[in-house]
């Protein structure tokens, strides 16, 4: 039993391991909707979103990032 739920445990620790490895990192300073400096506001918040890495300045803004994703997302850079 003891052995099943150690082997459980690593094969979940390494999927979350090569599952980060394949975030891609938040390119900018500034929250993605809006604009403000990071920081600024408090420490930002960090979401990710279909693999990329999403930081935003404050909760309102991830609630107005999840109703238009598509809005907010095109502002990355490619």
């Amino acid at each position: 039993m003891k052995t099943k739920l150690t082997t459980l445990l690593i094969t979940a620790l390494l999927g979350l391991s090569l599952s980060a490895a394949d975030v891609k990192p938040y390119p900018l300073k500034n929250c993605l909707v809006s604009g403000n400096e990071l920081g600024t506001m408090g420490k930002p918040i960090t979401k990710v979103y279909d693999n990329q890495e999403i930081k935003f300045c404050c909760k309102p803004c991830i609630k107005k990032f999840e109703a238009n994703p598509a809005k907010y997302l095109g502002k990355l850079p490619k």
